[in-house]
């Protein structure tokens, strides 16, 4: 699959057949997490799958949502800020270095016929209680992985995503964006 036909397949999935997700599809995924490039190749991610059903109930307390609680796999991404680099300004990268593996997992999920949604409007406190979580952990998002019950729109993006003279500016910023065209 081409890479654009790739990402256009993935979508926020909030629908999941009651199927159990394969141990190797899994891996797959969290090991496109692991590869995944970060600041000085400092690494501050962090895996915790969630497949235990007593575990993924205290977790979906965090976020009480019907169709996150039927997801067969809950795994949230975690950030180590003891891990992270951080620029001269002071400026940790924890946050931006866990969303490039978290988008590198979303995509290969994609490409294994999974789906997944990235939870960020979570009870985060509750959820750091629940994982008895280290203080210089941070869970960034839970991501829910399954198999989605429908197919996305993969021409959904013609109409819900901004066109690019919208977010481009060739050679600077545009103060007016109409005239970015």
């Amino acid at each position: 699959m081409r890479f654009l036909e790739l990402a256009k397949k993935r979508y926020s999935v909030r629908g999941y057949k009651n199927l159990p997700v394969e141990k190797e599809k899994i891996l797959k995924v969290l090991e496109a997490g692991r590869i995944s490039p970060s600041a000085c190749n400092f690494q501050p991610r962090y895996f915790i799958v969630i497949e235990d059903i007593k575990l993924k109930e205290k977790i979906t307390q965090c976020y009480p949502r019907q169709w996150f609680k039927e997801a067969p796999v809950i795994i949230a991404v975690c950030g180590d800020h003891n891990e992270s680099w951080k620029r001269g300004d002071g400026k940790d990268h924890c946050d931006i270095d866990v969303a490039i593996a978290i988008d590198h997992m979303t995509l290969a999920a994609a490409d294994l016929g999974l789906g997944t949604c990235w939870i960020c409007a979570f009870d985060a406190k509750l959820c750091h209680e629940i994982l008895g979580l280290p203080e210089h952990m941070e869970v960034v998002a839970l991501l829910p992985l399954g198999y989605p019950e429908k197919e996305g729109d993969t021409e959904r993006h013609s109409k819900a995503r901004k066109p690019l003279d919208e977010i481009v500016g060739w050679n600077g910023y545009k103060e007016s964006r109409e005239n970015n065209v």
